[in-house]
């Protein structure tokens, strides 16, 4: 018979009973079919496992057993419980078998009707022998629950049961119960089993056909749903979701891997592929990924897999109604060509430990994988917080998920109305509803396949809700009961870390009875021990109870609210929870005392005060030996020390449990104690009396924490250790603050005291100082603060150096080699304090073991490794090492021989690096050559070529040689690689060239940052680099001229963050060079910035500014006149504060605001203002305006003194005068004038405030001036115009405007030099209207003329001939004729052709006008001066009559009559008479003469009435001839009235 484990020992009722049919008939038909088809099952092994606290061990064996050893291990009550779960066991897919068929096991299994599964047990042998007779036994939790028994052959029904069996077994390993061997079947046992097989193949066709038919009515009834789901009010619009969703995959490095999925939607839902949350974009990775999607299966193809791609993959579909993502995850596993057993966790298995047991058999262990993790986490009081990861496990086994288990500080959680869990079959979450200080911990999650489980962790931080008053307390925490019975529960809490900034008084319990909200204060005065006994209890009930701790500024938020307990005693309690675990036996106790019969009770015994502190005494003790049947009543009494005065405490109030709390204690007192026991009998004796006891905290406040050390641990987080306070008791845990240096305010970095004495501080500022100090807390208070740390900068700790690079050997001995390499990438966070070079002979190919080369490490990048064999090939390793420690070693060099270099010209140079990276420049340095030939190194060449360049493609860049070495490389083309080298030479010539540097390309990167020189307020210079690509281990590095700048004494750098700044101490010529900053631990970011002689001095003259700031002042202090007459001061400042200050002075002293003085001062514009009414002697003076605005002075001085000052007043006066003018009609523009396009001369003026009854009058010379048409004012314009104005019109002009509010005028002045511009202007617009010049011949020659509006003489008129002025002469002749301006040339000659130009000067301007008199223009013109002139000569000498002839003659009867008439002609005219148009002749009466050939004479002698008539003097030569007429009229004087009333004829001349 096998041996059962504890727990059905002490269990019993575990038979045969709990053997579900169907199992057993499975294992019936297993036991028989595995005789003939030798089908193998495998047990189950163990996993390693990572928890250090418990070691799983395996156990794993091969079962034949019969059905009746199964049934003596199975129990009907479970019988349901077990069908499932062999059912589900196939699932699992367990297919192969065992070799041994003749080793039989113990199947022990765990079971219990709990879902949970349980834990390992830890207990020894003796206490699994003594746990209680109710313990639940665990049972292994199933994944899926199936039905057994609905398949029909054979084989498969062997796998069902195979599968129970394997399941069993690894629930027998994981719970540590080693399997045993069996030897014998009860034959009886397998007879029973082909009874019940029998049985079982009768009812299997049926119980097959009525599980098909349920399964196809579940599917059909699932399909019409899902139709009628899609059929929805949008016309067969429905939102996406996904057929096949994307599987996970775990691959190696280089293999391609495909994930698939399928997706339905109406509309065709368009699907994207995000890795990590970003869209994936093909273009940009070409050849990397390949998306297709063919007949609605999508596919997403990464191509080469390499580390990087392990992440996270979602699939995105979306169309009108919606969208839907699924996730899948891809881990890229890289093959380190032998077994790395890191990665197991500690345990043992008898298989490789390449393999792990899958629940298919042997197969790769389980990779799990958390993606998308939560990260260090801060909440406050109050506030939801949720935990999540995605778990990624590979192999994925359908229907085997994982245990999801989640920890707090290494506990458990379990789901609570605070916290809840979910498993959404890929992602595990972990929510808080409402957090409070106790969720602050250490979180981890735990994911579990079997025996190998992956975990992850973070911590949560939970800030203080803000208190309702300001500098309250915080809440204290973890209130949970310490004690409990009938009289009083004892509760316990932590003190908060926060005390609001003044100490704690004390706390405030509450309490609360369970069903009610009302809750109800426990003790009036506060306590300060954070412990405390709460009595006034009613037994039985239960209660929640809450803490509130007080200072001096209030009470603070209560704690939250402990668990809920019950007024009882532990033996109550214990008695009310127990349930008989077997039927009555019929047992019957018989005593010795008859129950009738009473008996006073003993003495107690074990009296002690187990708690003692200010305000409350515990005592405790056992009930007595003697004590009846009946129930007892204790009475505590109490006396002074040294006196035997016993008090009973509890007179009135019986005490039924063995433990007491006194109160009311005098502080500082000793007492006794002792304890009676009553009943109805009577009171017994008192116990012995306790040791004296003084009253107050046993329990010391902690001494606090030493030797606080804060070590860097990443860029936002500092673990600080400290060592635990000598003496410390009862400690609950600690707390730690942080303070950035310099600040003075200290924060908590945790709200939950934490155990041990290492934590790590969260949430820092990267690149701050910070300092710390700790806590300890105990019951008794917290302690003092431990000392303050030293500073630490936060940063990323440091890490071992990744590996050197490019060894090559830099000269050759006889014996021995010196090598140089480049320092590695990366310096792990700290500097490089020494290298380890390692090296290795080879012979004939074949590489021997590897040597040290140095104990001691190398500073330099370069050693000289001894004692080497000559003419040896040796290989070589480098690794480098900082404080950290060392790194990996390089990759093994080339081969190189030992032998003796004789060469003259130096070694190549080493370690070239390049940095300050930009688009068409960059800078290259290196090292001297090691071995300098026979002559030293007297410079450098440097070489470039492009990458893609052959090596015939390089040129030099320097043909001088470089005497520094370093070079500023120029020109680069933009987006090219380029590949540098460097030669050294010395005077035997130039040596072997460098090994290349680069490629590099020429770019300047997004983000890239220069140096940049300031200066702060005090004058201090200093460069200031930024760089925002650095790794948490980068540095900066600062040069001059590429030379470290570390011990300059000059130079002070200070580096915080992502930021770095070099001060100048003293700015001077000695610092005149190239600053450079480089960043370690990136790819070659730095910058520089050169300091010349002209930045030098600009520099300092900043600095001098800066040293002693003056306020920039925009405009100097001016002063203007405002309307009314005020007289505004005022400056403009650059810029103020808000705290700007101004002193206004006058004479030295300083002015203030008041009835005289108006102060304004506009800070956002900069602008000060004085205002004064008016402007008197007395404020003549000198005015200042003093600014002082921070430590920057200025101030702006105004003199008004003498006439400067007069003027300014007079200009006040006038302009307030000019306020009170325009109070009635006033001028808006005085009287001013214009010069028309007529060339007239309007004067006008613009008047304002007028109305219907204002006048306006103009003057002249004080007289008025008639103006014929009234002005209407209706533009506001006032004319007076003065057509062809000359010198007559000048004078004084005035206009009145005047009505009955007051009058105004405005006088012009046009005399002397006024009228002189005003002719001036009048001249140039004449000058203007002048005609172009015209042609035009006279019978005297030619004349030029020009038409104006009119002349005045101010218009001075010049002519000139080809470029040359016209002499006048009685030639040439000029003259104006009314408004004609004319020259005139006579008898014109062939000299007189050419250019002739008028110039009219207005004074100031000549204005000219041209013509040309050549060609055509003066022929034509002479040829009309020719004809006019031959018609001059006619008319001249043509025969007329000069004068002498009237028109009439009257003349009386017998008067004589004697005319006499001047005749003119060439050659002498004929001369006759006409009397009444005949010819008359001479005769006696009428005498007619001509004398001399000039003179006519005619005379009557006695006129007669006859010689009345019309005569005619006719007079003609060659050239013409004339008559002038005449009329002769003779009266009689009777008759002169009537000849007077007659008009007579006049004569006329005619010319022929």
């Amino acid at each position: 018979m096998m041996s059962l484990p504890f727990y059905q020992k002490l269990h019993q009722h575990y038979d045969r009973s709990y053997r579900n049919r169907d199992l057993s008939t499975t294992m019936s038909q297993y036991q028989q079919e595995k005789k003939s088809s030798a089908i193998y099952t495998h047990g189950s092994t163990a996993y390693s496992s990572r928890s250090s606290a418990a070691h799983r061990q395996e156990s794993a064996a091969i079962s034949q057993a019969s059905a009746a050893s199964y049934q003596h291990q199975a129990s009907r009550a479970s019988e349901f419980a077990l069908s499932h779960k062999a059912a589900s066991a196939y699932d699992y897919g367990y297919s192969h078998g065992l070799t041994d068929s003749s080793l039989m096991l113990d199947y022990s299994s765990k079971l219990s009707p709990q879902t949970k599964r349980a834990k390992k047990s830890l207990l020894s042998g003796e206490e699994k022998e003594n746990l209680p007779s109710d313990y639940m036994v665990p049972i292994f939790s199933g994944r899926q629950v199936h039905v057994s028994g609905i398949t029909d052959t054979e084989e498969q029904r062997i796998k069902e049961a195979a599968a129970y069996i394997a399941q069993r077994n690894l629930l027998a390993s994981e719970e540590g119960v080693t399997a045993s061997k069996q030897s014998s079947v009860s034959k009886q046992s397998v007879s029973t089993l082909h009874q019940e097989e029998a049985f079982e193949k009768k009812s299997r066709k049926v119980a097959i056909r009525e599980k098909a038919e349920q399964l196809s009515l579940k599917k059909t009834l699932e399909e019409t749903e899902a139709f009628h789901k899609k059929l929805n009010e949008d016309n067969l619009l429905h939102a996406p979701e996904f057929v096949i969703k994307p599987r996970s995959h775990t691959v190696w490095e280089k293999e391609n891997v495909k994930l698939h999925c399928s997706v339905a939607g109406w509309p065709a839902p368009r699907l994207t592929w995000y890795k990590n949350q970003v869209p994936i974009n093909v273009q940009a990775h070409p050849g990397k990924y390949v998306i297709e999607s063919r007949y609605g299966v999508h596919t997403l193809e990464i191509n080469a897999c390499d580390f990087e791609d392990t992440a996270q993959y979602r699939a995105s579909a979306m169309n009108a109604k919606g969208e839907v993502s699924a996730y899948a995850s891809v881990v890229v596993k890289r093959y380190k060509g032998e077994f790395d057993d890191t990665r197991f966790h500690s345990g043992a298995s008898t298989y490789p430990l390449s393999f792990a047991v899958t629940p298919y058999g042997y197969a790769s262990r389980f990779d799990i994988h958390f993606d998308d993790k939560f990260e260090v986490s801060f909440g406050r009081e109050g506030e939801t917080m949720s935990l999540g990861c995605r778990v990624v496990i590979t192999p994925e086994i359908k229907h085997f998920q994982p245990e999801i288990q989640w920890y707090r500080n290494g506990a458990p959680v379990s789901p609570s109305k605070w916290v809840q869990t979910h498993w959404s079959g890929d992602r595990a979450t972990l929510t808080f509803s409402h957090l409070n200080k106790e969720d602050e911990g250490l979180y981890t999650v735990r994911a579990r396949m079997g025996e190998y489980y992956e975990q992850y962790s973070a911590y949560v931080f939970v800030r203080d809700a803000d208190a309702e008053i300001e500098g309250a307390p915080a809440s204290p925490l973890d209130v949970v009961c310490l004690d409990a019975n009938k009289d009083y529960i004892i509760i316990t809490w932590k003190q908060p870390a926060v005390d609001g900034g003044s100490p704690i008084l004390g706390y405030f319990i509450d309490k609360c009875e369970v069903g009610t909200d009302t809750w109800s204060q426990c003790n009036d005065i506060p306590v300060k021990f954070a412990r405390f006994p709460v009595t006034g209890l009613i037994e039985g009930r239960s209660y929640i109870f809450r803490v509130r701790a007080v200072n001096k500024v209030g009470i603070g938020l209560p704690s939250r609210v402990s668990e809920p307990v019950a007024a009882l005693d532990p033996a109550e309690k214990a008695r009310l929870k127990s349930r008989p675990s077997a039927p009555w036996t019929g047992q019957i106790i018989v005593t010795e005392e008859e129950p009738t019969e009473g008996v006073v009770p003993g003495p107690p015994t074990d009296l002690s005060v187990i708690e003692a502190t200010q305000s409350y005494v515990v005592l405790s003790w056992k009930p007595p030996r003697q004590r009846g049947h009946e129930g007892i009543l204790y009475f505590i009494e109490k006396c002074e020390a040294g006196t035997e005065n016993w008090q009973r405490v509890n007179t009135e109030l019986p005490v039924k449990s063995p433990r007491f709390a006194l109160f009311d204690l005098a502080e500082g007192k000793s007492y006794r104690f002792r304890v009676r026991c009553s009943n109805s009998a009577g009171v017994g004796e008192p116990s012995e009396a306790t040791e004296v006891t003084v009253v107050g905290d046993k329990l010391d406040i902690p001494k606090p924490p030493s030797n606080i050390i804060p070590s860097r641990n990443t860029d936002t987080s500092v673990v600080v250790t400290w060592e635990e306070p000598k003496d410390a008791k009862e400690l609950v845990g600690y707390y730690i603050e942080s303070s950035i240096v310099g600040s003075g305010k200290w924060e908590p970095c945790n709200n939950n005291p934490v155990k041990g004495t290492r934590f790590t501080c969260h949430g820092l500022k990267t690149g701050q100082s910070y300092i710390f100090r700790v806590r300890a807390v105990n019951a008794a208070g917290l302690s003092e603060y431990s000392q303050d740390s030293e500073a630490i900068e936060v940063k990323a700790a440091i890490a071992p150096p990744s590996p050197p690079c490019d060894i090559t050997c830099l000269e050759s001995f006889r014996d021995s080699m010196v090598l140089g390499w480049k320092q590695p990438d990366k310096t792990g966070g700290a500097e490089i304090t020494g290298y380890y070079v390692n090296y290795r002979e080879v012979i004939d190919g074949v590489p021997g073991r590897w040597r040290e080369a140095n104990i001691k490490a190398v500073s330099d990048e370069a050693y000289k490794i001894s004692n080497l064999k000559e003419n040896m090939v040796y290989q070589f390793q480098v690794a480098a090492m900082n404080i950290a420690g060392l790194g990996a070693p390089s990759a093994v060099s080339a081969s190189f021989k030992c032998e003796e270099w004789t060469i003259a010209v130096p070694g190549p140079p080493h370690s070239l690096k390049y940095s300050e990276v930009r688009k068409t420049s960059l800078v290259l340095q290196w090292k001297p050559p090691i071995h300098s030939g026979r002559t030293p190194v007297t410079g450098y060449f440097v070489d470039i070529k492009e990458a893609s360049a052959r090596e015939d493609r390089w040129r030099g860049l320097n043909e001088a040689a470089l005497k520094h070495t370093y070079l500023k490389v120029q020109g680069l083309k933009e987006g090219e690689s380029y590949v540098f080298r460097v030669r050294a030479v010395n005077q035997a010539g130039v040596g072997k060239p460098s090994d290349l540097a680069g490629p590099v390309v020429a770019e300047t990167r997004p983000g890239t940052k220069e140096v940049v020189v300031s200066v702060d307020d005090n004058g201090i210079i200093s460069l200031n680099f930024e760089c925002d690509q650095m790794a948490p281990s980068s540095e900066f590095t600062w040069s001059k001229d590429y030379v470290p700048t570390e011990d300059s004494p000059r130079l002070e750098v200070e580096s915080k963050g992502n930021k770095t700044k070099m001060t100048f101490k003293d700015l001077g010529t000695e610092d005149l060079g190239i600053y450079s900053c480089d960043v370690t631990d990136t790819d070659g970011i730095a910058s520089s910035y050169l300091i010349d002689e002209e930045e030098l001095k600009r520099l300092l003259a900043l600095s001098q500014e800066h040293k002693f700031p003056t306020v920039p002042v925009k405009s100097e202090l001016a002063v203007e006149i405002l309307e009314k007459g005020q007289v505004r001061f005022w400056m403009q400042a650059e810029k103020l504060s808000p705290n700007a200050k101004v002193n206004y002075i006058f004479n030295e002293k300083e002015i203030f605001e008041g009835p005289k003085y108006k102060m304004h001062i506009d800070r956002n514009t900069g602008i000060i203002e004085m205002f004064m009414e008016k402007l008197q002697d007395e404020d003549e003076g000198t005015y200042t305006f003093q600014v002082q605005d921070g430590r920057a002075t200025g101030h702006s001085t105004l003199v008004l003194i003498g006439d400067v000052y007069k003027k300014l007043q007079k200009e006040a006066e006038f302009q307030r005068q000019e306020w009170i003018r325009k109070q009635g009609p006033h001028f808006a523009e005085y009287l001013s004038w214009e010069v028309t396009g007529e060339c007239n001369v309007l004067l006008k003026c613009k008047v304002a405030n007028i109305k219907k009854e204002t006048s306006i009058i103009w003057y002249k010379d004080d007289r008025e001036i008639s103006v014929d048409e009234k002005h209407d004012f209706k533009d506001g314009i006032c004319t007076l115009l003065i057509t062809e104005f000359s010198k007559k019109d000048a004078g004084i002009y005035e206009v009145v405007l005047k009505d009955d509010r007051g009058k105004d005028k405005s006088r012009l002045k046009l005399v002397d030099e006024a009228f002189r511009e005003l002719m001036t202007e009048v001249c140039r617009t004449i000058a203007l209207s002048a005609t172009d010049l015209k042609i035009q011949s006279t019978a005297e020659g030619i004349r030029l003329y020009s038409f104006v509006t009119y002349y005045v003489d101010d218009l001075k008129v010049n002519w000139s001939h080809n470029g040359t002025p016209i002499k006048y002469s009685d030639r040439i002749k000029s003259g104006v004729t009314g408004e004609q301006i004319w020259l005139q040339i006579n008898e014109p000659t062939p000299n007189d052709k050419g250019k002739y130009v008028m110039e009219l000067f207005d004074g100031k301007t000549g204005h000219q006008k041209m013509v040309d008199l050549s060609g055509q223009a003066y022929d034509e013109a002479f040829a009309e001066f020719q004809r006019l002139k031959q018609a001059a000569i006619a008319e001249k000498n043509r025969a007329r009559v000069v004068g002498g002839l009237p028109d009439v003659v009257t003349i009386q009867e017998g008067k004589a009559l004697n005319l006499t008439c001047i005749v003119w002609g060439d050659p002498t005219p004929e001369v006759s008479w006409l009397k009444n148009e005949k010819l008359l002749a001479s005769d006696e009466h009428c005498n007619l003469r001509f004398e001399a050939g000039k003179t006519a004479y005619f005379t009557i002698s006695g006129v007669r009435t006859s010689d009345s008539g019309k005569y005619g003097l006719v007079v003609k030569n060659k050239y013409g001839s004339e008559i002038s007429d005449f009329t002769v009229s003779v009266f009689i004087p009777e008759e002169e009235a009537r000849s007077v009333a007659e008009e007579p004829q006049k004569g006329n001349k005619k010319a022929k």
